[in-house]
């Protein structure tokens, strides 16, 4: 149950080279979360709904606050409702505890104190293994990538996962992340049309 970590690992890895939306990414991430509980049957998905499970011990903090925080009454949430609802600031979240775990540095900048430190990956089996399941194409975190903004072509082609909860996962991730960006165009052409109102123009 990496999946999460996998995917942040390999967007810091990527990222200086195609920076990624926070907003992209913790869509992404709530997406990989709820497959990692569908792996550890603590929910099933039927139709659109999350149904939970099993009440497995996750070690892992985040994993297990994701497990915690499902509704567990009917008629349970659409996997569309909990890719915003528990994707709301995750990617910071997930930094933070990969801070705390030691897992990344800051490169400190000495004459500009106030300046924003870069932050790094150290060296680790977690990298190496994100690494791994990504430069060999593993077909969920592949999709998941290129929804975040990883990879260029589109996430589409679904067919190939045999699994329907990882498909309607999947599909889901990429119908909220094209919304989102529908919703920041939207925002973009009002600003600009607000902008122009104000200019006379």
């Amino acid at each position: 149950m990496t999946t999460p970590w996998d995917l942040l690992i390999v967007t810091m890895d990527v990222a200086s080279d195609r920076p990624v939306e926070q907003g992209e990414l913790s869509l992404a991430l709530a997406g990989a979360e709820l497959l990692d509980l569908i792996d550890s049957q603590a929910v099933t998905v039927d139709g659109e709904r999350i149904v939970p499970g099993l009440q497995p011990q996750i070690e892992d903090r985040l994993l297990q606050e994701a497990a915690s925080s499902l509704a567990r009454e009917t008629p349970y949430e659409s996997v569309d409702d909990w890719l915003w609802r528990r994707g709301r600031g995750l990617s910071s979240a997930y930094l933070a505890a990969l801070e705390a775990e030691g897992q990344v540095t800051r490169q400190r900048h000495r004459w500009i104190p106030l300046r924003s430190d870069r932050i790094t990956l150290v060296d680790s089996p977690a990298r190496r293994r994100a690494d791994d399941r990504w430069t060999s194409g593993e077909p969920v975190l592949a999709v998941l990538g290129a929804a975040a903004g990883l990879r260029d072509e589109p996430a589409e082609d679904l067919d190939h996962l045999a699994d329907d909860a990882t498909v309607t996962v999947l599909a889901a991730v990429n119908d909220a992340v094209r919304e989102l960006e529908a919703v920041r165009q939207r925002r973009g052409i009002e600003d600009a049309a607000f902008d122009n109102v104000w200019r006379g123009e």
